[in-house]
């Protein structure tokens, strides 16, 4: 059951600071600051988020 509590706040986690960080690039991008190192990390950061979600999705652990 540990396990299982563990997987469900790691996936809760991501997909948080996904959505936090979504916003903060959005905000960036408002104010023309696309090329900052910050909006960048961000960029670099939701390819991974990206992918670890396609990866739950492909084994049907979220929709």
């Amino acid at each position: 059951m540990e396990r299982i509590e563990a997987f469900e706040r790691m996936l809760s986690d991501i997909q948080k600071q996904s959505a936090y960080e979504t916003e903060q690039m959005e905000k960036l991008r408002a104010s023309g600051k696309e090329k900052t190192a910050t909006y960048r990390q961000y960029l670099g950061n939701r390819m991974v988020y990206k992918l670890l979600l396609d990866k739950y999705r492909e084994y049907g652990l979220i929709d």
